[in-house]
């Protein structure tokens, strides 16, 4: 089995992806946060941080960008040609309102003709570059019946993998996986299949594999973030332990203040994290909400200090759904 990290904006960017990788079981891939193209081609000064292999080093990290613009995508895609990256991937999947009202993201599956020929146009020209793409789709925009259409398109083209999130955009990240239409998606695409949506605990791996025995990649997004040592623990039955987390959370914490500048961006940044993290952790509420208060690093850090010497990691910890 194979594992990558998902692309979450904000939280997987390059700090985050060298801290994991140092302190965890690596990921085989890493898919960035999307790079959304601006006028002129231009990527920001934040998107070219993200993506130089010098704040890559030793990982696989494959690119994704968030456009429906062919032109705009081929733009993009040879920049980072030019920085060595031979994977490039489509997001389908972003259901943010802002995105979708644009037809961006999952708002781009409803206009099937345009995914196709844009679809067309980039795997063409992609093939011209020696890049591949890779596609992150969701099942549709309102019902899941769009997914026999949304595939159909998909298996017109080479693609060097297709990760299905089963769900619909109108779903968010609310109620269940669609597992019966994953597996219509993996039994009948005629490309690689990898697997992504709710595995935030080893039980949950341990049923998707029961379910799909053939299924050899699986991407984690939110339960890796609540617990970065899941991997780790699905391939060797070890738990997290606090070790490794304290000194992942000081990575963390030095490489978001080495960037950022203030107090309060740091402090936005790693309750960001914690706010998934923290749940890991048994009876955390009253720490939890220490965290949430804190108002300058000194209280911050005061805060964690607390969690690591005062809590133990719960049993079966993982992400909880509310």
């Amino acid at each position: 089995m194979e594992f990558y990290m998902a692309p979450m904006e904000g939280l997987t960017g390059y700090i985050y992806r060298n801290a994991y990788h140092t302190c965890f079981t690596p990921m085989d891939l890493y898919y960035t946060p999307f790079i959304s193209p601006k006028a002129r081609g231009c990527l920001s000064s934040r998107e070219i941080n993200d993506i130089l292999p010098e704040h890559n080093k030793g990982l696989h990290v494959v690119p994704q960008i968030l456009t429906n613009q062919a032109e705009d995508f081929l733009t993009v895609a040879r920049i980072l040609k030019d920085y060595g990256y031979q994977e490039v991937n489509l997001n389908l999947g972003c259901p943010s309102g802002t995105v979708v009202s644009k037809h961006k993201g999952a708002g781009f599956l409803a206009l099937t003709c345009g995914l196709n020929s844009f679809l067309s146009t980039v795997t063409e020209q992609l093939e011209v570059l020696g890049m591949e793409l890779s596609v992150k789709t969701r099942l549709g925009m309102v019902t899941p019946d769009e997914f026999y259409e949304l595939l159909d398109i998909y298996n017109q083209y080479h693609l060097k993998r297709l990760i299905i999130h089963p769900r619909i955009r109108t779903d968010y990240y609310r109620n269940t996986p669609n597992w019966e239409m994953f597996r219509h998606g993996l039994e009948n695409s005629a490309n690689h299949v990898c697997y992504n949506g709710d595995i935030f605990t080893v039980e949950d791996f341990k049923r998707l594999s029961r379910s799909y025995p053939e299924l050899d990649e699986v991407m984690l997004g939110r339960g890796i973030i609540a617990n970065p040592g899941l991997v780790g623990e699905i391939r060797t039955g070890r738990p997290v332990d606090k070790k490794q987390l304290r000194e992942f959370h000081q990575l963390l914490y030095e490489g978001y203040r080495g960037i950022m500048s203030g107090d309060r961006n740091v402090l936005f940044k790693m309750k960001e994290i914690w706010a998934s993290m923290i749940q890991i952790f048994a009876d955390s509420e009253k720490h939890g909400k220490k965290i949430k208060k804190a108002q300058h690093l000194t209280e911050y850090e005061a805060a964690v200090s607390s969690i690591f010497s005062e809590l133990d990691i719960a049993e079966g910890a993982g992400f909880k759904l509310y």
